[in-house]
């Protein structure tokens, strides 16, 4: 599994971060088309310690800003969660990718 921002570390260097309280997060984002609406997960992206998980969400959230909204009824369901998620961080997933 390739996780952003984490390409070039070998396991060792990985774990080194993870012990120094970096985490890794997965973003949301919602597209819709008319009667069709899409929400899915980002690849994971590694968020080092100190480091701001809001920048990493941006293109994400803006993703769903602009289209998710536009589907009856899930775009309105689905787009604040994304949004929600995002917004607060990210989906940390690090114990179901390092078990």
């Amino acid at each position: 599994m390739i996780i952003k921002g984490a390409e070039a570390l070998t396991p060792q260097q990985l774990s080194s971060e993870l012990s120094r309280g970096a985490k890794i997060v997965v973003f949301e984002y919602c597209v819709s088309i008319v009667v069709l609406t899409f929400k899915r997960p980002s690849a994971p992206h590694l968020v080092r310690a100190g480091q701001s998980a809001l920048a990493l969400s941006l293109p994400y959230t803006l993703l769903s800003l602009a289209f998710g909204w536009w589907g009856i009824p899930w775009g309105f369901i689905y787009t604040p969660m994304a949004l929600y998620t995002n917004l607060s961080g990210g989906r940390d997933v690090t114990r179901e990718v390092f078990g």
